[in-house]
């Protein structure tokens, strides 16, 4: 992970607003996240154990906010070549990063890169797994059950939905709901 160092908040904010992951943030990223994100490596070490169990060959694994790849690289040599990877974000900068990581990494599997909002409809052909890590809290909470029951209702026969977030307090908790239908997959 080449990463500048985050200084992203140094600054004093005027007025608050949603997070965007442009080109500041994308030159700082994977700083920013290990550093904010406890066990960051290791959650994505967990991730691939999970996903191995269930991607099969000749199916696809999503990487929705595949971000700069990392899981990407942490479950490239894990499994069968004939998984191809999909990853979708909302930020032409981030998944241009993704690329040069990925090439930086000698990556050679099949792969697509798409530009999506993941808080409207997201097209997942032929999964067997998908993974969002720390995705989710990103995506309006209006839209995460939505968002969840659109990936189980096109996700192959036996897949795997692998979301990873961050916890918060249980009253501004989706994951009771999420978890529920995470369950009948």
């Amino acid at each position: 992970m080449n990463t500048e160092e985050d200084q992203i908040f140094k600054d004093q904010f005027e007025k608050s607003s949603d997070f965007k992951f442009d080109a500041n943030v994308v030159r700082v990223f994977d700083n920013m996240v290990t550093r904010s994100v406890p066990f960051y490596l290791e959650i994505h070490r967990m991730i691939s154990e999970i996903a191995r169990d269930y991607a099969k060959p000749d199916t696809a694994l999503y990487d929705l906010g595949c971000s700069t790849g990392t899981t990407f690289l942490a479950l490239n040599t894990m499994l069968d070549q004939s998984i191809p990877f999909v990853g979708i974000d909302n930020s032409k900068e981030m998944l241009e990063k993704c690329r040069i990581n990925l090439e930086r990494n000698s990556f050679t599997r099949p792969l697509t890169l798409v530009e999506g909002d993941l808080d409207k409809e997201v097209k997942i052909e032929n999964a067997s797994t998908v993974v969002l890590c720390l995705t989710l809290q990103f995506v309006r909470p209006k839209n995460r059950q939505k968002l969840i029951q659109s990936i189980y209702n096109q996700l192959n026969p036996g897949g795997g939905d692998n979301p990873y977030r961050k916890g918060i307090s249980r009253k501004y908790c989706v994951q009771p709901r999420v978890h529920k239908i995470l369950l009948r997959l």
